[in-house]
């Protein structure tokens, strides 16, 4: 039987709430309209999620992997998708292209741009490093690598950084000024690129970081506690929902463990109790109010992105209704 209400689901399960769900989307709508955001699916996994956005008018997007590529275009979605990510086999991508997909990659090495060449893509980003010690060629080496993609045959669509050590800056004042270091850094590799395209930033620093002309926000849909630490106006859409399944004096166990939560930021929290631990099939907490066994929680994870990977399905709900089950197609490699 197809559930119809949130207690007839078997839990662990990934909840959405509808109307939080739309207010977030409405909310960086209005504040990044239409191709000033290119929203990460890699926070959601999910193309009907996707097409949410599309809806409120973000046509191109940002993938991780060759997969949300392929599922993006697979889904009707492939109108200009960013693969902001180093990959060194793109021949998968090379078959999307010849479909009539608009696929750009992102080089920051001449292998990356012999394998974007090698595969068929026709567009690139040069990807350079604003100061998170991850993928990125040093500003000095963007022109370089431009003239080398153009040499191949490649139009350069213009840079990517990603000033992710900066997402959780505080105060606000100082990440204004850390982000505006780092896109100082991306704007002067442009000036020797040229392209269209300054793209950058995430959910952490959408707000202030005014100098890329995208911004590759995607947490925002849904968020994760993390984010929600912050001062930035999106509310915490998704829990995983979770069965209370033995109550002692102390605390409490739900079936909610490391298995259905990405842990890499911390502790989930439960609204109305304090998380002691958890293990692989549990999480531990001692709760303000008493509870028994068969209660239903909400846990609020630290981090969405790795949440979602694990979990097979969202659904979307009102109260307690469930109005859609969203397949996470787009999990995997």
């Amino acid at each position: 039987m197809t559930p119809q209400r949130t207690d007839q689901l078997q839990t662990p399960a990934l909840i959405v709430d509808n109307d939080l769900l739309q207010q977030n989307l409405d909310t960086m709508a209005t504040a990044l309209p239409g191709a000033r955001l290119r929203p990460h699916v890699k926070a959601h996994k999910c193309t009907a999620l996707a097409r949410r956005q599309y809806d409120v008018g973000h046509h191109g997007f940002t993938c991780a992997t060759i997969r949300e590529v392929e599922g993006m275009a697979k889904a009707g979605l492939g109108e200009d998708l960013l693969l902001a990510n180093e990959v060194l086999d793109m021949s998968r991508l090379g078959v999307l292209v010849t479909e009539g997909h608009r696929i750009t990659v992102a080089v920051d090495s001449a292998q990356t741009v012999k394998a974007a060449h090698d595969a068929g893509l026709r567009e690139v980003v040069v990807d350079v490093n604003v100061g998170l010690p991850r993928c990125g060629c040093a500003p000095e080496d963007a022109g370089t690598l431009a003239d080398l993609a153009r040499s191949n045959g490649l139009h350069v669509r213009g840079v990517m950084g990603y000033e992710g050590h900066l997402m959780m800056a505080e105060p606000i004042a100082e990440k204004r000024h850390r982000t505006e270091e780092s896109m100082e850094l991306l704007l002067r590799a442009h000036e020797d690129v040229g392209g269209e395209l300054v793209t950058a930033g995430g959910t952490g620093t959408y707000a202030v970081n005014t100098w890329a002309n995208e911004i590759q926000a995607g947490s925002y849909a849904l968020m994760d506690t993390a984010y929600g630490s912050l001062d930035i106006p999106f509310a915490q859409a998704l829990s995983v929902l979770g069965t209370v399944i033995s109550v002692s004096p102390k605390w409490a166990v739900a079936d909610v463990g490391l298995k259905a939560l990405g842990m890499d930021h911390g502790n989930p929290s439960i609204p109305g109790a304090r998380v002691l631990f958890c293990s692989d099939e549990h999480i531990t907490f001692a709760p303000e109010e008493p509870v028994s066994v068969g209660d239903l929680v909400h846990v609020l994870p630290a981090h969405v992105d790795p949440t979602v990977a694990l979990h097979e399905a969202l659904y979307l709900v009102h109260g307690d209704e469930i109005l859609e089950r969203w397949t996470v197609d787009l999990r995997g490699w």
